[in-house]
């Protein structure tokens, strides 16, 4: 176990040394506070709200809603692994993005839409992030049990053009003021290696 938990350490604090850009996909309640928040970690480099783990072939936003697709609102994040790992991305999804431990819910929002989740696009992060799970839970790192899905990514839809980066659009609107903002606040807070303030480049 010390070892292993040495390993989970080195691959969430060690970037990769390659040029090639990889994705990560999560699912954390609404998209657009998840979205919000990884716009501003250093080595990302696009995020996209979105939706994935669902049967639909063309899901909407009205159709994930009602809750019938299987979809979740979920972001993709591109990102530079010579910068930031899996491991990292990981580490800020369960810290501030969202709560791990909220069944088919974040904070006003409810339904399997809003599920947690981790896709995994390849084995490698379906190792760590079942390691990762692991980890937290024998740590009793929260009070209550972690209910992240994790799921290999079928495909993943990106969101209507006016979902797109809404937290810089309506940086008034309640929602976000309310739920999305102290999101991004924490990020700064917890992370400040990795905080920039600037944003990445447009999702699309």
């Amino acid at each position: 176990m010390t070892m292993l938990l040495a390993l989970l350490a080195a691959l969430q604090a060690a970037p990769v040394s390659t040029t090639e850009r990889q994705v990560a996909v999560f699912a954390g309640g609404c998209f657009w506070g998840v979205e919000a928040v990884f716009e501003h970690v250093k080595g990302v480099i696009q995020v996209t709200s979105g939706y994935a783990g669902g049967t639909t072939k063309s899901p909407s936003y009205e159709a994930v809603s009602s809750g019938e697709t299987g979809h979740a609102e979920s972001v993709e994040i591109v990102y530079d692994p010579a910068q930031i790992s899996f491991g990292k991305l990981m580490q800020i999804f369960v810290s501030v993005a969202h709560d791990p431990t909220q069944l088919n819910r974040q904070g006003p929002d409810e339904g399997t839409q809003y599920r947690s989740a981790i896709f995994y696009v390849n084995d490698s992060q379906k190792r760590e992030a079942d390691a990762y799970v692991a980890q937290l839970t024998a740590a009793h790192t929260f009070a209550r049990p972690i209910v992240t899905e994790i799921a290999p990514l079928s495909r993943f839809f990106p969101a209507e053009d006016y979902h797109q980066d809404f937290m810089e659009k309506h940086p008034l609107h309640p929602y976000i003021v309310i739920n999305d903002r102290p999101k991004v606040v924490q990020l700064k807070k917890q992370f400040p290696e990795l905080y920039r303030e600037d944003r990445t480049t447009a999702s699309r």
